[in-house]
């Protein structure tokens, strides 16, 4: 079982602590380059999310049969096979997105933070911590995603939820929001690979300004020596 405690410390680690993509900095490649829209990153994010949660799982659950001379080749077997069954899945479901998203999704394969957390962790803790540290770390990842998508969707194009479609058929279309203008010509820079790396940018600064403030405030509440 998981206590409460460890449950909040291990979603704190996921979410903001260790945050794959502010922190870690892991994954960049999809990060960038899906990023351009809600829809794209938050299916990636979601993709990416189940995949190292089951792998985790299972990477947990035969830990200890893996000699430690093999256990990375194993691993990434496991995550292959995984990301097999999501492809293939998303292929059959949603295959407008899947053809987007494209290389993205068998290269989830090779996403060091899917075989970074079953190795570092998952091989090292009980199934059930180690698939939530997996689902937080894939939240953490997704929340990322989602914030850097709006952000450059906003800006390029003046809306949120382009190509819902894709995910749930024409008649969603009414739920895209038209936030700008319906004459804004857009912002071509922010839909590009340059807009990706300045947002990514202000979102890590922004994050860091964060963290530094709490710190001075820690500082600034602790008593001082006698």
């Amino acid at each position: 079982m998981i206590t409460l405690t460890e449950f909040r410390n291990l979603f704190h680690n996921g979410l903001i602590k260790q945050n794959a993509g502010l922190v870690q900095l892991l994954g960049l490649c999809p990060l960038l380059a899906i990023s351009n829209n809600v829809v794209n990153a938050l299916s990636l994010g979601l993709a990416t999310m189940l995949v190292m949660a089951a792998s985790s799982g299972a990477v947990s659950s035969v830990r200890h049969f893996i000699p430690h001379e093999i256990r990375i080749p194993v691993f990434v077997l496991v995550i292959a096979a995984l990301v097999t069954v999501i492809d293939l899945a998303m292929n059959a479901f949603v295959h407008p997105l899947y053809l987007v998203l494209g290389i993205f999704i068998p290269l989830i394969t090779t996403n060091c933070i899917v075989l970074a957390r079953a190795d570092a962790f998952a091989s090292k803790n009980r199934p059930l911590h180690s698939v939530v540290d997996a689902v937080a770390m894939g939240l953490g990842l997704t929340m990322v995603l989602v914030v850097l998508g709006g952000m450059r969707e906003l800006a390029g194009q003046g809306t949120l939820l382009s190509g819902i479609d894709m995910v749930f058929g024409e008649q969603s279309r009414q739920f895209v929001l038209h936030v700008l203008p319906a004459d804004y010509q857009g912002f071509l820079l922010a839909i590009l690979p340059p807009g990706a790396f300045i947002a990514l940018g202000l979102l890590i600064a922004a994050h860091n300004w964060q963290k530094a403030r709490a710190e001075r405030r820690v500082h600034a509440a602790a008593p001082m020596p006698a």
